[in-house]
């Protein structure tokens, strides 16, 4: 009876053959994508490491790095002028991403 209740099993699968089925193929980029600010004022990294990969060829991304940088108007460098609060900003960057 238990013989006869394996045959409408279906075969079984290695790992590999199973992994390799459901995984999108990807592949790992680099470049410096800025990360645009939201509505909440937090950088959107995921809507950057999208157009990373976009522009490499591919439908969308996940951030893998990031970096920053401070970004000023040219009025800092006025001489004897006083920095204000808003002269400046944090900018982000995607710098590499895994695409699919």
């Amino acid at each position: 009876m238990f013989q006869n209740s394996l045959s409408i099993l279906p075969p079984l699968k290695s790992p590999g053959e199973t992994l390799s089925r459901q995984a999108k193929p990807s592949s790992m980029v680099a470049g410096r994508m800025i990360c645009p600010v939201s509505t909440n004022g937090a950088p959107d990294c995921k809507l950057g490491a999208d157009k990373l990969c976009q522009a490499k060829g591919f439908k969308e991304g996940k951030s893998l790095n990031t970096d920053s940088a401070e970004t000023c108007s040219a009025k800092v460098l006025i001489p004897g002028r006083v920095r204000k609060p808003d002269d400046c900003r944090t900018d982000n960057y995607v710098t590499r991403a895994l695409c699919q």
